[in-house]
């Protein structure tokens, strides 16, 4: 169907703009199959651009227009002003609420039902991303800047025990992986393939770290289907004893709390037992996905809106939203790991379920903990496409809505936000161990909502091949490392730091991240001004050294 078929008015004249931070602007409202362009009559160089895939819910009323265009003065009224008018309120997945003042009843309902229609497309061939072309690049453009290849490559230290399979070129072994993975030398293909039928989702156990320091190892993958009658898997338990060979012990780091597993059993699911896996040591670490982390995010997301000159009142929702203690037990939880690894020296599993949300999330957490090339504002993107991107991360249907949303919530949750917002944790408790700038991680929690480029469409890569994503769509990471995004991106206090840098998980430890959550604020609106200046001047002074 062409987008055409979907807009019933094109373009309103004398619509009334609110939007934060901006004074109330009149001017023309044109709608095509991407975007809201909205131009300002009396200012012809400010235009505002909205991407309709930005767009989490709209709202509609009908209203008289004298109402609106008393913001105006008497000489800018319309003769139309006693008409029927309507109201369009739009709330967008970061976090902006933009109004929309249209006059004619019948113009709005139609710009209503275009932007519904439009922002809620479900098929990726027809969104944005498969249609931006930047001046600036090419699709015959190298995509991408990671991979389990590359790493592998750059790993030799790997190849003694460990090898690159690509058994699952097909994406036949498993769906959800790419299509080359790291896997001990010790086992052929065949063993592999019998691994995957034991593990949710065919998740065989994959090595996604070394650790150069002590040459210990971090795994991931999902749940072993034991079941209620107790299933084994001989050739798993071969992978996981090869991986400990030489060391007393491995542990394995389950996502789930001890109830949650052995629940999960009785569902055909459940975790290494003792007698299978003598020399795995199992914690679990109970950590929420799905459902009641979208509701935290919501409830979270309403208090920051909340107009209420009541401290007691707002911090009372705030905590009651809960997503400060999600953001601490994800921190403790990747700390955890990343002892295990760098102070006991010993090689981990991670799994929970699925092992596509929390496992994938401190992974990178742990890696960002102990890894200094992961500091870096390249290694940090690489970091994100290994462990998120290709790891099998299903971002569209985790980031299909946002906090504002009427709809049923599915399949969304916002596990990436957290990791961005554990991540933004660490930046301000070592400010300047982390090469990057905190507007690479409000860009990032934007463009994983809605974004021109193809790198966060679809939930696998085994979806982004068939749709030829890597082909007709340009690769994010590599936009961001150009020079003139790369100064932009870049923390200029940064210096590098070859120990592992352990956050502080106290409460008092913790703050809201004010930069995403209150961003459409003027008090952090002014706050980011300051930022910029004292940013600046920083870069002045290091050129000054220089020379």
């Amino acid at each position: 169907m062409e987008f055409s078929e979907h807009i019933k008015t094109a373009n309103v004249e004398d619509v009334v703009l609110q939007q934060p931070l901006h004074p109330p602007s009149k001017g023309t409202l044109c709608i095509t199959g991407h975007h809201l362009l909205f131009s300002d009559r009396e200012d012809s160089g400010r235009q505002v651009l909205l991407l309709l895939r930005n767009i989490d819910a709209v709202e509609k009323s009908v209203e008289n227009l004298l109402t609106y265009f008393g913001l105006f003065s008497n000489a800018g009224r319309s003769d139309r002003a006693t008409e029927s008018s309507g109201t369009i309120i739009i709330k967008c997945k970061d976090l902006r609420v933009i109004q929309l003042d249209i006059p004619g009843m019948e113009q709005c309902l139609n710009i209503a039902q275009s932007i519904e229609t439009l922002s809620c497309l479900d098929c990726v061939v027809e969104m944005y991303p498969f249609f931006y072309r930047p001046p600036d690049a090419s699709l015959k453009d190298q995509w991408g800047l990671s991979s389990s290849e590359r790493y592998y490559t750059e790993m030799e230290e790997l190849h003694e025990r460990w090898r690159l399979t690509t058994v699952n070129q097909d994406y036949s072994v498993c769906p959800s992986y790419p299509p080359a993975v790291i896997v001990p030398r010790a086992l052929g293909d065949d063993a592999i393939k019998k691994v995957a039928k034991f593990r949710q989702g065919r998740r065989f156990p994959v090595l996604c770290y070394y650790h150069r320091k002590n040459g210990m190892v971090i795994l991931r993958s999902g749940q072993p289907l034991t079941g209620a009658n107790r299933k084994r898997c001989i050739e798993d338990e071969l992978l996981l004893q090869t991986v400990i060979e030489g060391s007393d012990k491995g542990y394995i780091i389950d996502t789930r709390s001890a109830q949650q597993a052995q629940q999960a059993r009785m569902l055909g699911g459940g975790f290494e037992s003792k007698s299978s896996y003598s020399q795995w040591k199992r914690l679990h670490r109970h950590m929420e996905r799905g459902k009641p982390l979208q509701e935290s995010l919501i409830k979270l997301v309403e208090a920051c809106g909340d107009k209420s000159p009541s401290m007691d009142r707002w911090l009372s929702k705030l905590e009651n939203s809960k997503w400060l203690s999600h953001v601490q037990t994800a921190l403790s939880t990747a700390g955890l790991l990343a002892e295990c690894v760098e102070r006991d020296g010993h090689s981990v599993l991670v799994h929970g379920s699925e092992g596509t949300d929390s496992t994938l999330l401190i992974s990178t957490l742990a890696q960002l903990i102990m890894d200094p090339s992961c500091r870096t504002l390249e290694g940090f993107l690489r970091l994100l496409e290994r462990e998120f991107v290709e790891a099998g991360h299903p971002f569209q249907q985790r980031c299909s809505h946002s906090a504002f949303s009427h709809a049923r919530l599915q399949q969304e949750c916002p596990v990436f936000l957290l990791l961005l917002d554990c991540v933004w944790q660490l930046w301000c408790q070592f400010p300047l161990a982390l090469g990057f700038s905190e507007a690479l991680l409000l860009r990032l929690a934007t463009e994983a909502y809605a974004s021109d480029y193809g790198t966060f469409l679809c939930n696998s890569d085994k979806e982004r091949c068939a749709l030829q994503v890597k082909e007709k769509t340009h690769c994010l990471f590599r936009a961001l490392l150009k020079p003139r995004e790369r100064e932009q991106y870049t923390n200029p206090l940064y210096e590098p730091n070859e120990l592992a840098i352990w956050p502080s998980v106290h409460p008092q430890s913790l703050q809201l991240w004010k930069g995403f959550f209150l961003r459409w604020t003027s008090q952090t609106h002014h706050l980011e001004l300051v930022q910029e200046e004292i940013r600046n001047m920083v870069i002045e002074w290091g050129k000054l050294a220089l020379t």
